[in-house]
């Protein structure tokens, strides 16, 4: 059987881009010559994003990609979707691909053991590995594996404070912790395991390839993950195999919405949901809800609403 019409590539990459600036131009122009979608993100530390095309697209972008300085073998998952889960091509130039706010932390300089999925059962089954989550609060909520400490943050940023004072309690307990760190894609365990060594933990490692690596490769039947896994495209969540799940997302606040959400009051489509509703203004959802108009419009008539938001941040 045929793979679905769109692939979708998660990639990322540490390497030291002396101008990161002069690279995003051709970048573009080559993503729009092929029809891509997505975002990707340069810095001087290397590059990160989601992109959306066909399959022969997507090979030309990473082709160009791994002639970038230090990116021969750049690393990417794919998964497929039956439409486009992106709106619109963007490349942007960032001081980090992902914001840690920690300038002295350098992947480059060490990380954390990489644990294949094929052996990740095993080591986090094991009584004395403590797991942490390192996701931001709406995605833990939507799934995480099981036993995993949630760091219970709002962005990546708030990651190094929390780790400072639980690794302050797991000390006065008197335990010397071997620590096991996963995220969605493994990018942002590259920061958090090399900011744990940096704090003076020995034992560290994390999940290579990330949770989808995980949900792609452990059958149903053997996982230990529970729930589904945000991803930040239209597809919004995913469940083992990669396939599409179902959730829905918060055009106000780009948060996952479940079935259960869409029957609360504070649900509004397109406008609000109950995680954000007392966190917006009336001249906010009137903003939203003439955007949730405009899109109703353009898509009765077949169209696409050019200002229609895209999900991947």
């Amino acid at each position: 059987m045929a793979p679905p019409p769109i692939c979708i590539a998660a990639l990322y990459r540490f390497t030291p881009f002396a101008d990161p600036q002069a690279l995003r131009a051709p970048l573009l122009a080559l993503c729009l010559k092929h029809d891509i979608r997505g975002t990707l993100l340069l810095a001087r530390e290397g590059l990160n994003g989601t992109i959306a095309g066909t399959e022969q697209g997507i090979d030309a972008i990473l082709a160009h990609l791994r002639s970038l300085p230090g990116c021969a073998t750049l690393e990417w998952k794919r998964s497929w979707s039956e439409t486009m889960p992106f709106n619109r091509m963007k490349v942007r130039l960032k001081r980090e691909i992902v914001t840690m706010g920690q300038p002295d932390i350098d992947p480059l300089a060490g990380v954390g053991r990489y644990v294949p999925a094929a052996e990740w059962n095993a080591l986090i089954s094991d009584p004395d590995t403590i797991l942490i989550d390192t996701r931001n609060d709406y995605e833990v909520a939507v799934g995480t594996f099981r036993g995993a400490i949630d760091p219970d943050i709002r962005s990546f940023r708030e990651f190094p404070a929390w780790f400072r004072a639980r690794r302050a309690a797991l000390e006065a307990e008197g335990r010397k912790p071997r620590i096991a760190m996963f995220c969605t894609g493994g990018i942002r365990c590259e920061k958090s395991t090399a900011f744990a060594l940096s704090e003076g933990i020995e034992d560290v490692c994390h999940l290579q390839g990330g949770i989808l690596k995980y949900l792609e490769e452990i059958p149903q039947t053997e996982s230990l993950w529970e729930g589904e896994c945000f991803v930040f495209d239209q597809r919004v969540t995913v469940g083992h195999g990669l396939e599409p799940g179902a959730y829905a997302l918060c055009h106000a606040c780009r948060r996952p919405v479940s079935a259960d959400d869409k029957t609360s009051e504070l649900f509004i489509d397109g406008v609000q949901c109950p995680a954000c509703a007392s966190e917006r203004t009336d001249a906010q959802r009137a903003r939203y809800a003439a955007r949730q108009d405009q899109e109703e419009r353009a898509r009765a008539r077949g169209t696409h609403h050019i200002g229609q938001q895209d999900p991947h941040r």
